[in-house]
């Protein structure tokens, strides 16, 4: 049409078609620019939802590493790398945009986004990259290491494959066949509508990666959670004990060990008594390991609560189980038959208990019979020649146990009298004798008294006997001494003796003979 000579009419009319043919491209042009408008829109629009899941999947570990911090907090840490990493190429990204639309008035008008010179300049110079087109690559490329640095191939690696295919800025072969630079390829030359688009879409391939890669954690977790190798099995028992012949109806139960079961805090009590972390318990694994002394034998409580974290607030699991304590064996019973015997004068303690109830459920009765603790009394029998004791308890499906014992009483044998602590006949000087005391003993008594002697008769042969008051030999009593000879005998009889601090009447004190050396 441009070729030769044409005339004025002729040249009207290919102008007419070159203007018919430009407005049809426009129409065109507007159309495409239009499509790729609704594109970056609805691309948009799908991120925010995105964003939005991802958010709220970060606030709730971030509850569930507070509750069960044990069992969250490793995998909350690499969900905030994952999330920091994720969210500094989209904000980058996201400052790009706005950017390139700061001097749009209407951000929604398409139509005028159908120049390239906003990224042209921006990254190009020439055939080489701005600082700002390298930073952008720079950017791109870091992420996709990064990414690739804290998910193991193991578990991640869909999401890592998927990764780098689009985050690669590898190059690119164009139409021909020819390779050309990523940044190039996708951004030089393009309307500014469709390069908005492509960074859009890198922004949804950020958040739904984002996304996959927190609900696998997640799903990771769960799943150990739930392994039967974190499991052990428990006996269930309604009552501690059993007796012969009863019917045993505990039952076997699964209870989790692992760490995800831990408790935050407890609040427990033993027989009332509180019990305090790191002394009388502690945490291993879900378990809350006591350590405690099992107290006298019988039946004992451990009460209280124990507090798991669920959504932000502490769950409270009450505690209330019994265990028993019985009395260790540690000797045979072995009793002479004929030798059942308590003294008459002495506190004599008695052991009284019955096999299978805790001490706490028995009862004793007699005259003179006193408890003292658990199964420990003392009797102090009064007249007679013998007294008998009576045991009752309960058994714990409520049965009555009673049987009874009785016992001989006999009086405190009689004390022998002593000189310088020797019994018998005692060979001593004369000056040893005057200062030395008379004393009494209860030899192979099994009672441990203190005796008291008050008072003696004091006979030298062949001079009057003198009483003395005290336990050592008075003047006169030196005296009579003084006269005996060497080798000859002087003998202590009559010696007054009680037991100190009680009324007791004791029997005749044996004498105690003395042969004079000087």
């Amino acid at each position: 049409m441009a070729g030769g000579k044409l005339s004025p009419r002729q040249k009207m009319i290919n102008l007419m078609y070159l203007v018919f043919i430009a407005m049809l491209a426009l129409n065109m042009s507007k159309e495409v620019l239009s499509a790729f408008g609704l594109l970056n829109q609805k691309i948009t629009d799908a991120n925010i939802a995105t964003s939005q899941r991802n958010a709220s999947f970060m606030d709730g570990l971030a509850i569930k590493a507070s509750d069960e911090p044990d069992k969250y907090t490793v995998i909350k840490a690499a969900a905030d790398r994952v999330s920091a990493i994720s969210d500094e190429l989209d904000n980058y990204i996201e400052g790009l945009k706005s950017a390139a639309v700061n001097n749009i008035k209407d951000p929604t008008d398409y139509e005028v986004m159908d120049k390239a010179d906003h990224f042209d300049q921006l990254f190009f110079v020439g055939d080489k990259y701005k600082a700002e087109g390298q930073e952008f690559l720079d950017k791109i490329n870091a992420y996709r290491t990064e990414m690739n640095t804290i998910l193991p191939d193991s578990v991640y690696g869909d999401i890592k494959k998927a990764i780098n295919y689009n985050f690669s800025t590898d190059k690119v072969k164009n139409r021909k066949g020819q390779d050309r630079e990523w940044l190039k390829h996708n951004y030089e030359g393009f309307p500014l509508i469709a390069s908005l688009t492509k960074l859009t879409q890198i922004q949804a391939d950020i958040k739904t990666t984002k996304s996959e890669v927190l609900q696998k954690m997640l799903a990771g977790q769960q799943a150990a959670s739930l392994s039967y190798s974190n499991y052990t099995t428990l006996m269930e028992s309604p009552k501690a004990a059993y007796y012969s012949g009863e019917t045993f109806d505990g039952a076997i139960v699964l209870g989790r060990t692992d760490e995800s079961t831990k408790p935050k805090r407890a609040e427990l009590t033993l027989d009332g008594r509180k019990l305090a972390e790191g002394t009388d318990y502690t945490f291993e694994g879900g378990r809350v390991k006591l350590n405690v002394s099992a107290g006298n034998p019988g039946d004992h409580t451990i009460e209280g609560t124990l507090f798991y974290g669920e959504e932000g607030k502490e769950t409270p699991v009450p505690v209330n189980r019994i265990f028993a304590t019985i009395s260790k064996p540690n000797a045979a019973v072995i009793a002479a038959d004929k030798m059942n015997v308590v003294y008459r004068g002495v506190i004599n303690p008695m052991t009284i208990s019955i096999p299978g109830i805790p001490d706490n459920n028995v009862s004793a009765s007699g005259t003179g019979l006193t408890k003292v603790s658990g199964s420990k009394y003392s009797m102090s029998p009064g007249p007679g020649r013998t007294v008998s004791i009576t045991a009752s308890g309960t058994l714990p499906d409520g049965q009555k146990v009673s049987s009874s014992s009785e016992f001989r009483i006999k009086d405190i044998p009689a004390p022998i009298g002593t000189i310088r602590g020797e019994l018998g006949l005692v060979r001593m000087e004369r000056q040893g004798l005057e200062i030395s005391s008379v004393g009494a003993l209860l030899e192979d008594f099994d009672f441990e008294l203190k005796l008291n002697v008050t008072g003696f008769s004091f006979k030298v042969s062949g001079q009057p006997t003198v009483i003395v008051s005290g336990n050592k030999l008075n003047a006169q009593a030196k005296s009579a001494l003084q006269r005996a000879k060497r080798g000859e005998s002087v003998q202590i009889f009559d010696i007054n003796t009680n037991i100190t601090g009680s009324g007791v009447k004791l029997k005749r004190t044996a004498p105690v003979m003395i042969e004079l050396t000087n």
